[in-house]
């Protein structure tokens, strides 16, 4: 082994971070913490928590950073840390030849840019955000099997698929089961969901996340983006993708083999455990987290997802399957519905029926590039903004 190579597997692995200050970016340097001796940070990227931010930076001595919005009140800027403009310096983050592995934890489309860039530069990334593979999944796919970059998922489910998958030769996988907790209206009637307010929807009963996908986890359709996500993940069809609902959300996904055998990853709801995984492989790092006590569990439940109350999840695999730019309508169409019902006093169901709406009324067209993925997001944002403008 070189010098150089040597070096790579003793040096602590140094890290991009876009998303920071969100649910996902707050954790996963609750793992670098963990391990300081395995992990340094090279950059960090927020949209406008500039006070979170900047005790980032001076804890884990940040050298790059770039924020969206720069909040006066939160003080100076850490004088050691170089601040890049934004977006272009998320970009230029991710691209860096000395980043081992690039966190993708951004909202919306903000990461799009980063992601193509770090693909291309052949940097691993650790995908937080389900809009990447699912607006430009084939184009992304392509990037890193030319670069030889790899994409790492972050998400529980895929996280478990991807641990269950490791040393199983591809021709002998029947499918894939992706668990969803069933959200805080699974047990709710059709008409009590539809004029569910915010606060309802955010009451998630197992995990903590980010608002935006605990509104995405209540309407299903985050389950309906990680089928799309999957499909791109571990280049399987959409008919050997399936859902069933486990409310307990112990088995965070499964994986049944040919012979009939059914692979499970099972663990506490913690996001920590698949951040670990992702960002410390191959090597499985020590728990920094509550470990799984087998003796608490009285019983596991699975259930059939109701696609009648939950129209979302089908509404994800039909434009998974379209293919084209449907994917990244759905997701633009999706920001602005979320946005609208929390921040407003909306029901759920004008936001379901918003979205639904969008996909009928705008056509898919082929994805010849990035920018069209873009540009069809904006359309189905733009769609739905205007169609609750008065709701």
């Amino acid at each position: 082994m070189s010098a150089t190579a040597a070096d790579a597997h003793t040096r602590p692995r140094r890290v991009v971070i876009l998303g920071s200050t969100g649910s996902i970016g707050v954790q996963t340097l609750e793992v670098v913490r963990a391990h300081p001796d395995r992990f340094e940070v090279l950059g960090l990227a927020c949209g406008s928590n500039c006070d979170l931010l900047y005790r980032q930076i001076r804890e884990f001595r940040a050298p790059l950073a770039c924020v969206r919005d720069i909040d006066p009140s939160a003080g100076d800027w850490p004088a050691a840390t170089e601040r890049l403009p934004y977006p272009e310096g998320m970009a230029e983050m991710a691209a860096l030849p000395e980043a081992d592995i690039v966190v993708v934890a951004t909202v919306g489309d903000a990461g799009f840019r980063p992601t193509e860039s770090a693909l291309r530069a052949g940097n691993n990334v650790a995908l937080a955000s389900k809009e990447m593979l699912v607006m430009g999944g084939g184009l992304f796919r392509t990037l890193a099997d030319t670069s030889g970059a790899a994409i790492l998922p972050i998400d529980s489910e895929h996280s478990a698929i991807w641990q269950c998958l490791a040393g199983e030769a591809p021709e002998t996988v029947r499918r894939l089961i992706l668990t969803a907790s069933g959200g805080p209206f699974r047990t709710w009637t059709l008409p009590d969901i539809r004029t569910a307010t915010a606060d309802e929807a955010l009451e998630h009963p197992n995990w903590d996340m980010g608002a935006k996908i605990t509104i995405d986890s209540a309407s299903l359709l985050n389950k309906g983006l990680e089928i799309i996500e999957a499909r791109w993940l571990f280049q399987v069809p959409y008919s050997a993708i399936n859902v069933i609902v486990h409310p307990e959300s112990i088995v965070h996904s499964m994986v049944e083999f040919h012979d009939g055998s059914i692979k499970a990853q099972l663990g506490v709801p913690d996001m920590r455990l698949p951040i670990q995984y992702a960002i410390g492989f191959p090597e499985r790092l020590p728990e920094a987290h509550a470990p799984l006590d087998l003796r608490t569990l009285s019983r596991l439940n699975f259930e059939q997802p109701d696609e009648r109350r939950f129209p979302l999840l089908a509404a994800a695999r039909a434009a998974g399957s379209a293919g084209g730019t449907a994917p990244a309508t759905l997701c633009g169409a999706d920001d602005a519905a979320t946005a609208w019902f929390i921040e407003g006093d909306g029901r759920f169901g004008t936001m379901t029926d918003a979205v639904l709406a969008a996909l009928d009324a705008i056509p898919a067209v082929p994805l010849d590039d990035l920018d069209a993925a873009l540009a069809a997001h904006r359309r189905g944002f733009e769609f739905v903004r205007a169609r609750l403008a008065d709701a």
